[in-house]
């Protein structure tokens, strides 16, 4: 090769550097906020509501949902 083309490479090696940086940090961020995402939306759905009757003290009941 030629002198001249590896000057060309050499200023743009800090260039390709920071975009290779760049994409293996974008890359690596998909999947942690996937994670994160997956865990917490596992823990909204594994509540549950229950119904409890709610015990009065005249001949009617009423329901209320508690969690």
């Amino acid at each position: 090769m030629n002198s001249r083309v590896f000057n060309l490479l050499g200023g743009f090696q800090s260039m390709l550097f920071c975009v290779g940086i760049y994409v293996v940090a974008l890359f690596f961020s998909i999947f942690i906020c996937s994670a994160i995402f997956k865990a917490l939306s596992t823990h909204k759905t594994a509540q549950n509501t229950t119904v409890k009757p709610l015990q009065t003290t005249g001949n009617s009941q009423q329901l209320v949902a508690s969690r």
